[in-house]
């Protein structure tokens, strides 16, 4: 188990989504999780030795629905949506009924592009603006008043944004950095249902302490060959 004494914050990755598992998706919002995914959503709340101050859900479906059973067994918890979706680059690319598969040339094509400046469309954004997206949680995080734990159910490249930009003080990207962020999201990999703790130093959230992330918590064995990552992004 993982002790929650102390003032801190749980990023958490939602459980397997139906477009994790290669199935057509109705944007970058809507897809719910797989059977596997709600085991790993059980996990997460099993994993608590404690409740948290504050329990936070991106406004996507996989992440709520990963929050639910954490929701379900601290009652008494507060309950808040903060933006920590996904970022979703593709924009309009991202349509009705597509697949990873079909959507992977056009995640390719974007990171090739390295425009940080440059959105698809439709609903979606910059790699400017899912780094200030992250620098916004940092900021609310450092201003949360008193102790506790805050649990934050978010996505996998959400938190490799934060991770990095927490890591190279990078905040405006330009666009050398910008496919320097694409090597750094090609190697870091983030499991479904993966904790990645962050620690205040007393400082401004630039002082914020990133702590190894844990899925001690989710199933000791796999399937010989189960990827715990996306290799698309898109999703």
């Amino acid at each position: 188990m993982i002790e929650t004494a102390g003032p801190r914050a749980w990023l958490i990755r939602h459980g397997q989504s139906e477009s994790n598992a290669g199935l057509p998706t109705d944007g970058p919002g809507a897809a719910p999780l797989t059977p596997r995914g709600r085991a790993e959503a059980e996990r997460v709340a099993a994993a608590f030795t404690g409740p948290p101050a504050l329990i936070v859900s991106s406004p996507f479906v996989r992440a709520r629905e990963t929050a639910r059973p954490t929701r379900e067994r601290f009652p008494d918890v507060p309950y808040e949506e903060w933006p920590v979706q996904e970022f979703t680059f593709l924009g309009g690319l991202h349509g009705p009924g597509t697949t990873n598969t079909q959507r992977r040339p056009h995640a390719v094509a974007y990171w090739e592009r390295a425009d940080p400046a440059y959105a698809n469309g439709g609903d979606g954004e910059t790699f400017q603006e899912v780094v200030a997206r992250a620098r916004d949680l940092l900021a609310r995080l450092a201003r949360r008043p008193g102790g506790g734990l805050t649990a934050v159910f978010t996505h996998g490249l959400f938190m490799r944004a934060l991770m990095w930009s927490l890591t190279t003080g990078v905040t405006d990207p330009d666009a050398a950095e910008m496919r320097a962020f694409a090597r750094f999201q090609r190697t870091c990999t983030v499991p479904n249902g993966a904790v990645l703790e962050l620690r205040g130093s007393g400082g401004g959230p630039e002082e914020l302490q990133l702590l190894a992330g844990s899925f001690t918590h989710l199933p000791a064995a796999l399937p010989a060959g189960t990827a715990y990552e996306d290799v698309n992004p898109a999703k």
